[in-house]
């Protein structure tokens, strides 16, 4: 009765969504999460010198398929294996001139650790989103949130973002 009594609380209070938060974005303006209510929103920490970056041609991908309905926010962050060590600036070129990246790009922050951004401590404790405890073990997580942002599923590196697990709730 308690733990119901504290989610619903949480939930009341705003808790379990997402659209609470604006973050910089990676070009000096503001990602204001409350302006994707009724989409559904696919946060990434992202890397440039990661076995995973050619994730972001499928990020990107996915986006065009389906941005009438989904928004994509990628996070750099230099948490794991020093595998983005540029600055915003080099970050952002390097992702339109080697993938095009026309979606959302947050600036460089930390997902992990004393320094953990807000947005990923929020995402990833399931006392403060509502929903689940999740850990990010390495660059290009995927976090899938609902359309009145609420945490719907956290999958890891190894998970394609076309892979059928993320795109069956966008159809």
């Amino acid at each position: 009765m308690k733990f119901l009594m504290v989610s619903l609380i949480s939930l009341l209070m705003g808790a379990g969504s997402i659209h609470k938060f604006k973050v910089p974005s990676i070009d000096g303006g503001t990602i204001d999460f409350s302006k994707f209510k009724g989409k559904k929103i696919l946060v990434v920490n992202t890397a440039s010198k990661c076995g995973y970056t050619p994730q972001y041609a499928d990020l990107e991908k996915l986006y065009e398929q389906y941005k009438s309905k989904l928004v994509i926010v990628g996070f750099p962050a230099n948490n794991f294996g020093g595998q983005e060590p540029g600055t915003n600036a080099e970050i952002n070129a390097f992702c339109q001139k080697n993938y095009g990246v026309s979606f959302t790009m947050a600036e460089k922050v930390s997902v992990k650790g004393e320094d953990i951004h807000p947005l990923f401590k929020w995402l990833t404790d399931k006392s403060q989103n509502g929903v689940m405890d999740a850990e990010i073990k390495w660059n290009f997580t995927k976090f899938l949130l609902d359309e009145k942002g609420q945490l719907i599923n956290v999958y890891p590196s190894k998970v394609n973002p076309l892979d059928e697990q993320i795109t069956k709730y966008l159809k």
